[in-house]
C-alpha cells in the first residue's frame, strides 16, 4: 500500500503516515513489527534515542529489502545532549545504533536542556542545564551541513517558543512533533506551524493507553458509518488537518487498517471541533519564566519542573 508524502520547507519528502515505536521496547517483538510494517507498505519510522530501542529497530532496518533511500527514519536527541559540543556526537550515536549513514529528520526532543549525566525523565530542577535552546539549535543546522542528516526540527514546542525562536533561525525547523489527537487538538499551535511552513506531526494520535478516543461515542458513529474502525476515523481526521500521524501498534491487522485513510465529510469534520473532551498525556505548555530561561534572557534562574 502506497502512502503519500507531504514536502517540507526544504523540499525533502515525508510520508503522511508513520510508525511511532515510543515504548516498543519488547525485545524481538519490536524488530518483527518494523519488518512487517515495512512488507505493508510503511517507510517512515519515528525513533528517538530515550525510547532506549534503536540497536533492535537498527537490525530490522538492516534486514528489509526496501532501499534505503525510500524509508524516512526520525530520531531525536535527548535533553542531556543539548550543549553544542555534543550535538554532532548525539547523532552519531543515534546513527550507530541504527546502523545508518543519515537521519531524513532529526529533532530536538524537548526544549529545555538537562545536565550531561543525567539519562531520563527530569524531575526537578536540579536535573536541568542552563543551555539555550538557539545554542542547541545553530549545532542542528551545522549538522544539515554535513549530510548525515536531511532535515531538522523540534518536538514538543510551543507556539510561545516557536514565536521566539524563528526570527533567530538559520534553518526554519521543518517539523514540530507534539501530542495531536481529537481530545488534545492544538488548532492554534497547528495553524502557526502550518503558516510558518512547519510541518506538524502528531504523536499520541490515538489517544494512548489512559486517553482512548476509539471510545469515544461520536467517533465510533462515524466508524460506523464509514464501515471502518475508530482508529481510522481519528487518524483520517488528522491527516485531513495536514498533520503527519505515527500510530505504533505491533498488531498486523491493525498496522495495515492504520494505514487505510477514509475520506470524511466537512460536517464530520466540524463536529470534531465541538468535542468537549480536554485530555493530554504529555504537556509542552511553559509559562513566561520558563520561556525567558529557555533563551537565556534572564540569569539563567532555572525553571520548576
Amino acid at each position: 500500500m502506497t502512502v503519500q508524502n507531504i514536502k517540507l520547507n526544504n523540499g525533502v519528502l515525508m510520508p503522511e503516515i508513520g510508525l511511532g515505536t515510543w515504548k516498543a521496547d519488547e525485545e524481538g517483538i519490536l524488530y518483527q513489527t518494523i519488518k512487517t510494517a515495512v512488507d505493508l507498505g510503511y517507510r517512515h519510522i519515528d525513533c528517538a534515542k530515550i525510547y532506549g530501542n534503536q540497536t533492535e529497530i537498527g537490525r530490522a532496518l538492516k534486514e528489509v529489502t526496501v532501499p534505503r533511500k525510500e524509508l524516512f527514519i526520525v530520531s531525536k536527541i535527548w535533553q542531556n545532549r543539548h550543549r553544542p559540543e555534543l550535538v554532532a556526537g548525539a547523532l552519531d550515536e543515534i546513527l550507530n545504533e541504527l546502523q545508518l549513514e543519515y537521519l531524513d529528520l532529526l529533532l530536538i526532543h524537548w526544549p529545555f536542556a538537562m545536565k550531561a549525566d543525567k539519562n531520563a525523565m527530569p524531575q526537578t530542577a536540579n536535573d536541568l542545564e542552563d543551555v539555550p535552546i538557539m545554542d542547541t539549535w545553530k549545532a542542528m543546522e551545522a549538522l544539515v551541513d554535513t549530510g548525515k542528516v536531511r532535515a531538522i526540527g523540534v518536538s514538543n514546542f510551543n507556539k510561545d517558543i516557536l514565536e521566539k525562536m524563528l526570527p533567530q533561525c538559520r534553518i526554519v525547523p521543518a517539523v514540530n512533533q507534539v501530542e495531536i489527537h481529537p481530545y488534545n487538538q492544538s488548532p492554534e499551535l497547528v495553524k502557526f506551524c502550518q503558516e510558518n511552513g512547519i510541518a506538524v506531526t502528531g504523536y499520541c494520535p490515538l489517544g494512548g493507553s489512559k486517553i482512548s478516543v476509539m471510545d469515544d461515542d461520536f467517533i465510533k458513529r462515524v466508524a460506523e458509518a464509514h464501515a471502518c474502525t475508530p482508529a481510522q476515523v481519528a487518524l483520517s481526521w488528522a491527516l485531513a488537518r495536514g498533520i503527519v500521524v505515527i500510530p505504533k501498534s505491533t498488531n498486523e491487522l491493525r498496522l495495515k487498517q492504520n494505514l487505510q485513510k477514509v475520506t470524511l465529510t466537512s460536517d464530520e469534520m466540524r463536529m470534531f471541533g465541538k468535542i468537549q473532551n480536554h485530555e493530554r498525556k504529555v504537556d509542552p505548555g511553559r509559562d513566561l519564566k520558563e520561556l525567558e530561561w529557555i533563551f537565556h534572557e534572564d540569569k539563567a534562574k532555572c525553571p520548576l519542573i
